[in-house]
């Protein structure tokens, strides 16, 4: 079943720009109404549920259930978190951090001790681009690093070291300048060594992301740190995650480039397609994050466009996604860079996790909520 916009906003007793921004964030599912190819229909299953959401408690095994879905905490972690719109890494503003610090600096903050980038395992031969070397190499140290269960504190920092320096030589080669300098000669624009900077600093960690959640569940089981970083890696290359700013400049292009992106993007979004990019359920008024790296370039014309349309229509700001494309686009940066830069950021963030869950001894094992067919007597 579906319904008219009007009927939508009834049921749910919201604004329109409530309306676009749940379809952005793919909780209502739209498409054309065949009667008249400018308006969208909506779905009633879906304006429903979110309905009821709003209208009474939800019970505890919905609660348990949703926990996995930008929920309730459920793991104790000391590492970093996103309070009142703002990330903070061992509690210090991550923007704050992002004007001056380098990612090797923020690495001892969140290893809370020495960051020594030494040990590297050289890249496979006949490797392909920077995303295949590094799952390779991890995949190398993870079918031969040791576990991770029985190492000190000082043991598992030196080994985050290596692990970072093998990744650092997978995505940019040998070297030994800082990372975003390497970072910024491996993409070929020294000029954008400082914007490339803040990226790193800021995509460092953020608490129980999809890909940081994988490495915890991995090393959980006493895995090796190489192996907990690969579970990211692999986490990473989805395109909701680590590759979603790929997806920010396709509509860059189709939103932000056409005579009126306000109209493309109503179309876009009646045709039940997320905003990639914009907006971001841990921060309600605007992701810090994009705010602070927007300030060190100037915004390409069809990404400023994109997002005044999409903050008219949807109420939403652009997040740390849509900034990492939009830096990429104004440094004309290669279309394997956004990938790079958030995975180089983000090992950092992965191994202060690991090495906390390490530390912890505690096994990951959460329950299913199963809905299949009822077992049959015993």
């Amino acid at each position: 079943m579906w319904m008219t916009a009007r009927e939508a906003l009834q049921r749910l007793g919201s604004k329109p720009q409530s309306l676009y921004a749940n379809v952005s964030r793919g909780r209502i599912r739209a498409r054309p109404d065949p009667a008249d190819s400018r308006r969208s229909l909506y779905s009633a299953e879906d304006v429903e549920r979110l309905a009821k959401r709003a209208r009474g408690r939800r019970s505890a095994t919905v609660v348990a259930a949703s926990a996995i879905d930008w929920g309730d905490p459920v793991l104790a972690s000391a590492i970093s978190t996103v309070r009142q719109d703002r990330l903070f890494y061992r509690g210090r503003d991550a923007a704050n951090l992002a004007e001056t610090a380098t990612l090797e600096a923020v690495a001892e903050l969140l290893w809370d001790g020495p960051c020594r980038l030494a040990g590297a395992v050289p890249t496979p031969a006949g490797t392909g681009g920077p995303k295949q070397a590094a799952c390779l190499a991890l995949a190398q140290r993870a079918a031969s690093d040791g576990p991770s269960d029985a190492s000190s504190p000082e043991e598992l920092r030196r080994d985050a070291g290596s692990v970072l320096a093998s990744v650092a030589m997978a995505l940019l080669g040998d070297g030994d300048a800082p990372l975003h300098v390497r970072l910024a000669d491996r993409l070929g624009r020294r000029d954008a060594a400082d914007a490339l900077r803040r990226a790193l600093v800021l995509l460092a960690d953020h608490e129980l992301n999809a890909s940081t959640f994988a490495v915890r569940v991995t090393v959980s089981t006493g895995a090796s740190l190489a192996a907990g970083a690969l579970s990211g890696l692999a986490a990473l290359g989805g395109p909701r995650h680590g590759e979603l700013s790929a997806a920010v400049a396709v509509l860059a292009d189709d939103v932000g480039g056409a005579p009126d992106s306000l109209a493309a993007l109503r179309e876009w979004l009646g045709e039940g397609r997320g905003v990639p990019g914009i907006g971001h359920p841990l921060y309600p008024h605007g992701d810090t994050r994009a705010q602070a790296l927007q300030r060190s370039f100037e915004v390409p014309a069809s990404y400023r466009r994109l997002a005044e349309a999409a903050i008219e229509l949807t109420g939403e700001h652009p997040n740390i996604d849509f900034a990492l494309a939009a830096l990429c686009a104004a440094f004309g940066l290669p279309r394997y860079a956004p990938f790079t830069v958030f995975a180089l950021g983000r090992t950092v963030g992965w191994l202060a996790h690991a090495m906390e869950q390490a530390t912890s001894g505690q096994l990951i094992r959460p329950r299913a909520r199963y809905v299949g067919p009822e077992p049959a007597p015993i």
